[in-house]
């Protein structure tokens, strides 16, 4: 490989690979040619970071963000799960695959995973938590907050100014 793109997946991003990172991570459909003017590489230097970047693991999708108010998700949860002496990944793949779970996250301190859920309306959050959530086998206990209000923050790709080199 080329100094250009680092050969293993571990190895640290160099400015112009975080700057991709950076302008992709703010619009995902940018074109080959505005993200190579951005960053200020040929085009076929910036399509072949994008797929070294793709193939290493560093960017692992291209979507869209979505409002969850917009398509009717108007109540969100974050809900503390304590589980058994089981295993926490099959029980987090188990709650990854029930409607309204949008995120699992296996955490440290003395709880074991913490779920965003959205819903609707109070009624199926309740039933999601309650009957979904609460009810599998594994599962101990549960704590619910709802989310009052959500500020976005700096996405970590968009963290240049932090970053050590």
């Amino acid at each position: 490989m080329t100094h250009d793109s680092p050969a293993h997946p571990h190895e640290a991003l160099d400015s112009i690979d975080r700057k991709i990172v950076a302008e992709l991570s703010r619009d995902g459909r940018l074109s080959v040619r505005t993200l190579a003017e951005r960053v200020h590489v040929s085009r076929t230097a910036a399509h072949n970071r994008v797929q070294a970047l793709v193939r290493r693991g560093v960017i692992t999708g291209f979507g869209a963000q979505i409002d969850r108010k917009a398509i009717g998700l108007n109540i969100s949860a974050l809900v503390v799960v304590r589980i058994a002496e089981v295993s926490w990944e099959a029980i987090a793949a188990k709650l990854a695959t029930l409607p309204f779970v949008e995120k699992v996250q296996a955490v440290s301190g003395d709880i074991d995973i913490i779920l965003t859920v959205s819903a609707p309306d109070h009624e199926q959050l309740s039933q999601a938590i309650l009957r979904d959530i609460h009810e599998m086998p594994g599962v101990v206990s549960t704590r619910s907050h709802l989310i009052l209000a959500e500020i976005p923050g700096r996405p970590p790709a968009q963290a240049l100014d932090i970053w050590r080199h």
